[in-house]
């Protein structure tokens, strides 16, 4: 069963098919996806695929991404999660994103704090690890905030509209 995690204001729940509409309206923002990785989304279609993608993902125990959904609204505002997951070498890592309409509330912050817990509690994380393109100093700040350490620097490590991106590697362990 898939794992619904409460914070004060947040739910982090299972991706349905009905949040697809959500999902676009946040990934169709280049503001999102300029640091994503991905090129925003053109259609509703390209969400559900990418919510199926997220189901087949934690079937196969690849992966888990939660919808971040706000408590007083039932809104979804983002998602979060860990891919790479590795058992055998107890690691993960962290990938999260929000709409900006909820940006500097906080709901990040609360959020990654909650999956952080889950993945050394429940997942027996040793390392949890984050990839962050060089410009995106927000998302550097929060991780640094809980904890992270940068560790270096990965070269033309991520692709964004055909163009490679220099990250930071972070990591927090157990």
């Amino acid at each position: 069963m898939f794992p619904v995690l409460n914070t004060e204001r947040l739910r982090l729940r299972e991706i349905r098919e009905s949040d697809a509409e959500a999902l676009y309206q946040c990934l169709s923002k280049d503001e999102v996806t300029r640091f994503y990785g991905q090129d925003s989304l053109e259609t509703v279609g390209q969400a559900q695929d990418i919510v199926a993608t997220f189901a087949k993902n934690y079937l196969e125990k690849r992966a888990i991404r939660w919808g971040i959904e706000r408590m007083d609204t039932q809104e979804l505002i983002g998602t979060i999660g860990f891919h790479a997951h590795s058992p055998k070498y107890r690691r993960a890592e962290i990938g999260y994103e929000i709409h900006p309409a909820h940006w500097r509330k906080g709901f990040a912050s609360e959020a990654v704090k909650e999956i952080i817990a889950y993945g050394f509690n429940n997942l027996d994380l040793t390392r949890i690890g984050a990839v962050v393109f060089l410009e995106n100093q927000p998302s550097s700040d929060l991780l640094v905030k809980l904890g992270f350490i940068q560790e270096g620097i990965l070269r033309s490590y991520i692709y964004q509209n055909g163009v490679p991106h220099d990250t930071y590697v972070y990591s927090l362990l157990k």
